[in-house]
């Protein structure tokens, strides 16, 4: 009887210390600011060769597709091609692709996982890492899953951002709660009837919290007036040979017409 008291006096207290816990003991909810070592601008770098060595570090960004990552009934990874240079001191995020064109098979989060994490530890000075998924909604709780085994895999102090399709952040809740520092809507490159739609409409508010601090645009398309106070990241529709000038228009980001 006495160690059956025991027993349970112990799991107790263990169970009051786990209640205890605040969320982000357990590596899971992203402490605030810490997206703050980020500049206000981010080039998005994709599998080109590019030269950006011009770019001033104090005010610019990069985010490198380092590697491609292939789901479905198996897990193949693409690793980068193209050589990119950059000025030394210049913050640089780690960015993982995710294409999934059929069905995933179960069991493939861990491995998922670890390729992500190899990516992100290749380089130490890696400032954050970014997943783009364009997850179906059918991948959406695989994608769930992924997302909070890297945060729990991931050095405490290293944040996490994905890009996310306009519509999560507006009309569909399903990000909420998600252990990531941001998720980044991209305003290019969208359904046709909407690409040109004005910002003001209602299906186009950012209501997802965790879109309010940044925003992703293009060099050549429309821009909705939502720049203002937000981390821009650019991608470039011609390659940064030819779009890295654009940057220097003082009026760049109060650009509304191509």
């Amino acid at each position: 009887m006495h160690v059956l008291a025991g027993k349970i006096l112990g799991f107790t207290s263990l169970l009051l210390c786990c209640l205890s816990l605040k969320p982000d003991a357990l590596n899971l909810r992203p402490p605030a600011g810490r997206m703050r070592i980020l500049p206000a601008r981010i080039l998005w770098v994709w599998e080109r060769r590019e030269d950006l060595t011009g770019i001033d570090p104090q005010t610019t960004a990069i985010a490198v597709l380092d590697r491609t990552i292939l789901l479905g009934r198996n897990l193949k990874v693409l690793p980068r091609r193209q050589p990119v240079l950059y000025p030394e001191g210049v913050r640089r995020i780690s960015v993982v692709r995710i294409e999934a064109p059929a069905e995933i098979a179960s069991g493939l989060e861990a491995a998922t996982a670890a390729a992500i994490v190899q990516a992100a530890m290749a380089d130490s000075s890696i400032a954050a890492l970014q997943i783009d998924f364009d997850a179906r909604r059918s991948q959406r709780a695989f994608y769930t899953r992924l997302l909070h085994d890297l945060r729990r895999s991931l050095p405490p102090a290293l944040p996490l951002s994905i890009t996310a399709l306009a519509s999560w952040c507006s009309s569909d809740d399903w990000m909420r709660g998600l252990p990531v520092d941001e998720a980044v809507p991209m305003f290019f490159r969208m359904e046709p009837e909407r690409r040109f739609a004005p910002p003001v409409l209602p299906q186009l508010e950012m209501r997802e919290p965790l879109c309010s601090a940044s925003i992703g645009i293009s060099t050549h398309e429309r821009h909705p007036d939502l720049l203002a106070g937000r981390r821009v990241y650019i991608f470039p529709d011609r390659g940064w040979q030819q779009d890295l000038p654009l940057l220097s228009d003082k009026n760049f980001a109060q650009r509304t017409e191509p």
